[in-house]
């Protein structure tokens, strides 16, 4: 009976071997497939049913070669089905093998709204609350009230965008602190992201264009030490629990002292690379004590409250944070960057 057996199954691998050549079209494959290996009436089943009436000591023969069986047919349909594929064109339906898939894009949210999300998610965790205001500002927001005078350079036209006399687009987010300290009394703390525009050239580490985001503290009592705690745990939520940060001597018309904010590299982790130009450092924000002459415009008494506040660039950190070479990228709509995000 095994005999007899594995007979119909060399019987059965040589027709399999002369439809399987003589097959033109996918269809045509697939039906010659579930005619020999389909579970109720393929061919190889109908032979297998036969185990079952086999002596005990000659079924697992008889199973490994209808096992062998299967396997030989298999592999002449899979290289078959390769074989047409490669062709590029199915001879029965005409449909063109060769030509791409349409591959269904993936939105996703731009890197920089990523970034000022996560930023603002941070910040909140430490009780700040987001602000707003208007991006078309009075030079009086954008510069006076922030104690830079008028005939200071970044006040020129050659920096600034003047839409009539005495209005401009805000350089930065910063009118958005004044407004907030002329509508609220303290204590306060907000973070203001928004769109800021200069005259800078469009470059590779440059826009005219934006975002920027600054935030603010004031209350009675607040310190240097304040700031420094506040930025360490803001660089901890948002680079990791390893980040470190470093506060460097500047100056600001709006702050005073003021300081350049450093955080450890996010590529090398402080030991220097090419990215942090071997310090082991990168500048992520400017930063200082609120100084006492904007604390006079907007009425409060500077002799009682105390602030500070922090600006960044959330297109940098996008940048560091994923290894942007060129800002432009940013802004030029390119769904394949964009889909990198996704």
């Amino acid at each position: 009976m095994a005999t007899t057996l594995t007979d119909q199954l060399e019987a059965l691998a040589e027709e399999a071997r002369s439809a399987v050549a003589g097959v033109s079209a996918a269809e045509e494959l697939e039906a010659l497939r579930v005619r020999l290996l389909g579970r109720k009436e393929g061919r190889l089943t109908a032979v297998m049913r036969e185990l079952g009436r086999l002596p005990a000591e000659d079924r697992p023969a008889a199973g490994a070669a209808a096992n062998r069986t299967k396997g030989v047919i298999t592999g002449l349909i899979e290289a078959k089905r390769a074989e047409l594929e490669a062709d590029g064109k199915d001879a029965a339906s005409g449909t063109d093998l060769t030509l791409p898939g349409r591959a269904r894009w993936r939105g996703a949210r731009h890197p920089v709204t990523q970034v000022i999300d996560e930023i603002c998610a941070v910040l909140a965790r430490l009780g700040f609350t987001r602000a707003r205001g208007p991006e078309a500002e009075t030079d009086w927001y954008n510069f006076t009230a922030l104690n830079t005078p008028l005939d200071h350079p970044a006040a020129d036209m050659h920096d600034t965008f003047y839409l009539s006399p005495g209005i401009l687009l805000r350089s930065h987010t910063s009118p958005v602190q004044i407004r907030t300290m002329q509508a609220y009394r303290p204590p306060i703390r907000i973070v203001a992201p928004g769109m800021s525009y200069r005259r800078d050239p469009f470059d590779a580490s440059h826009a005219p264009a934006f975002e920027q985001l600054e935030g603010l503290a004031v209350d009675e009592g607040v310190t240097f030490v304040d700031l420094k705690a506040t930025l360490a745990e803001f660089a901890r939520g948002l680079f990791g629990a390893s980040a470190a940060v470093r506060f460097r001597p500047s100056y600001f018309p709006f702050t005073e002292p003021s300081a350049e904010v450093d955080v450890s590299c996010l590529l090398c982790g402080g030991d220097g690379c090419s990215a942090c130009k071997g310090t082991g450092w990168i500048e992520i924000m400017g930063a200082g004590m609120v100084n006492p002459m904007v604390f006079e415009h907007v009425g409060y008494d500077p002799e009682r409250y105390t602030g500070f506040a922090f600006g960044m660039g959330p297109a940098r950190i996008a940048m560091l944070r994923y290894g942007i070479p060129d800002i432009r990228l940013l802004y030029e709509a390119d769904v394949r960057f964009l889909e990198q995000f996704a």
